[in-house]
């Protein structure tokens, strides 16, 4: 109990300015013969002074109470608030300072605040988060200072837990990214559904043969009881199946404002999935590096999409080269159906890009393949940024020579037949899912 309480005893500025005093006046007692009942006096009203601050601070075992109220999940790359709710028991107005231990990842040690409360009161604080790496962020305890207004002596309080938080892809803007997905509504409010004939085992009705219509469809029983000649309509399958397919290979941990490629790609994937979930497609997801590492099969199930969150929440980076050979071997066997596939990469030269492209070719003859490359934006600042000195037009030479490669790629890409997007990582999500839209109006998926 006395070693606990001397742990939490702080010592204030004031206090040692106070001190400070009465050590100049007991110098001064020297030369002075009436400055020592002077001091002296001072010093005794000092201590007296403190005296009341510990028994003010130190009376109730725990006159610090309070929680920290986040949400389970942050979302990567965006403001998340966090939020401290302090109450005091103290029965005078009391001044804080609040220091939360916010998880190592941030490396922020100076966070704190300066509060008072009121008698018995209660205050709250409220600040932001932008993670910039997915994983477990672990929140520590709050350590609150209390003072008086003498604030002589400050007493040190901890409260709130430890606290675990996932950090997610961008969930956030998946209510952005709904109203895109809806399409078309009808007046009342109802999805619009576009219907064509077709030989899909999707049933919708029976009703009255007409004149022209197949005879390959004709339902004898219901014809029977019916007295007339019924026949089958049945609805054109319009479910198509989608991949999402991430390359974690070595050059996706290329960092852009702070966040890498992989995590771009991961939050352009999840957006991608949620909106081809809400069309009524079924959603996918595949993750290779040097292998296959990740396999979720398509379904239409809303439910599905709290997999594919799960999936790509803890998802890493790797240090070997991908493996597209395995990719391609791995997509034969899992999806016999046409699909489109989106597959997020990167290729920095046209060399690498060749190696590729003989797998890159096989998926697309039997699949709809879309690959997703980045716009390099550092190259740009070169330009605006280096002079005209012998080493910066070397560098500007070499930082074209990375965008034309680029260029050639995407090119090549689209003379093979092979839809190709080629965007700045911050605006893929958009891309992305213009893109898919696009193709859905189009019919092609």
């Amino acid at each position: 109990m006395l070693r606990r309480f001397f742990a939490d005893l702080y010592l204030t500025r004031r206090f040692f300015m106070a001190w400070g005093l009465v050590i100049l006046g007991c110098l001064c007692a020297y030369f002075i013969p009436g400055c020592g009942p002077i001091t002296l006096a001072l010093a005794f009203g000092i201590l007296l002074l403190c005296g009341v601050d510990l028994y003010l601070l130190f009376r109730f075992r725990q006159p610090i109470t309070g929680h920290r109220e986040v949400a389970e999940r942050f979302s990567l790359a965006e403001r998340n608030e966090v939020k401290l709710y302090i109450q005091s028991k103290y029965p005078f107005t009391a001044q804080l300072t609040i220091l939360d231990e916010l998880p190592e990842v941030f490396q922020i040690r100076d966070l704190s605040f300066s509060q008072t409360i009121e008698a018995r009161g209660e205050c709250q604080i409220q600040y932001p988060l932008i993670p910039r790496e997915r994983g477990e962020y672990r929140f520590g305890v709050v350590w609150v200072y209390v003072s008086t207004r003498l604030s002589l002596i400050e007493r040190r309080c901890q409260t709130c837990k430890e606290q675990m938080v996932k950090v997610y892809p961008a969930f956030q803007q998946l209510r952005k990214y709904q109203l895109q997905a809806i399409g078309g509504v009808a007046g009342s409010g109802q999805t619009m559904q576009t219907y064509r004939q077709g030989f899909s085992h999707e049933f919708e009705q029976i009703r009255e043969y007409v004149r022209g219509d197949d005879s390959r469809l004709m339902n004898w029983k219901a014809s029977a009881r019916r007295g007339n000649l019924m026949i089958n309509t049945y609805r054109e399958e319009m479910s198509q199946s989608v991949f999402c397919i991430i390359d974690k290979g070595r050059l996706m941990r290329m960092p852009f404002e702070g966040i890498t490629l992989l995590d771009y790609s991961i939050n352009a994937a999840l957006m991608f999935s949620y909106v081809a979930l809400q069309k009524d497609d079924k959603a996918g997801l595949i993750t290779f590096a040097e292998k296959v590492y990740d396999v979720v099969l398509p379904t239409r199930n809303r439910r599905h999409f709290h997999q594919i969150i799960e999936t790509l929440y803890n998802q890493q980076t790797q240090f070997l080269e991908s493996n597209f050979a395995a990719l391609y071997q791995r997509i034969n066997q899992q999806s016999s159906q046409r699909s489109l596939l989106m597959l997020f990469t990167h290729f920095e030269t046209f060399t690498g890009f060749e190696r590729q492209l003989p797998y890159l070719k096989a998926m697309n003859r039997k699949h709809i393949l879309c690959v997703v490359l980045f716009e390099n934006t550092e190259l740009e600042k070169i330009h605006t940024e280096r002079g005209d000195n012998l080493e910066d037009i070397y560098i500007k030479t070499i930082a074209d020579r990375f965008a034309y490669e680029k260029k050639r790629i995407v090119l090549a890409l689209k003379q093979q037949g092979i839809l190709a997007i080629c965007t700045p990582p911050a605006a893929l999500t958009v891309a992305v899912v213009n893109q898919y839209l696009s193709l859905k109006k189009r019919h092609i998926v």
